[in-house]
């Protein structure tokens, strides 16, 4: 048993408005739902660059506490130099000012926070025959390593 059925003027009308109003209904869908694809993706997006910029500015603090460990280095050095220049004189019986400021240098340093050095000696000897150019590369052995 066939059974034929014709669609008149008025179905293929209504055929295409529904058609048209289900495509219009789809796109409002799915244009909301990229709008709020793309908020959510900017504020990733911001809340990745806030991060990235606040790790900036440790690394730039950092970088600055580095500069200034560099240059107490640095200042320490120069003072262990001159020390190690005035070593070659006789030593007085009470250590020299310097060293005990270089030394005090050295333990802040090592120790990251202020140090106080009460009193150094020499030892008798630890000098005795050794020239300037010795004295002067153990310096420059012991200021190499790091202190951290």
């Amino acid at each position: 048993m066939k059974v034929g059925m014709k669609l008149h003027g008025t179905d293929w009308a209504l055929i295409v408005v529904i058609a048209g109003v289900g495509c219009a209904v789809i796109y409002a869908v799915l244009a909301r739902a990229l709008r709020r694809a793309v908020r959510e993706q900017q504020r990733e997006m911001e809340r990745q660059l806030h991060a990235m910029a606040t790790t900036v500015k440790a690394l730039q603090a950092r970088v600055a506490e580095l500069g200034r460990l560099e240059e107490a280095r640095e200042t320490e050095v120069a003072t262990i130099s001159a020390s190690a220049e005035t070593a070659a004189e006789p030593k007085p019986a009470r250590t020299k000012p310097e060293i005990v400021a270089a030394l005090t240098a050295a333990a802040t340093v090592f120790l990251g926070k202020s140090a106080r050095v009460r009193s150094a000696q020499l030892l008798p000897g630890a000098q005795d025959g050794a020239g300037a150019w010795a004295r002067q590369g153990r310096v420059n052995v012991q200021t190499s390593h790091n202190p951290r």
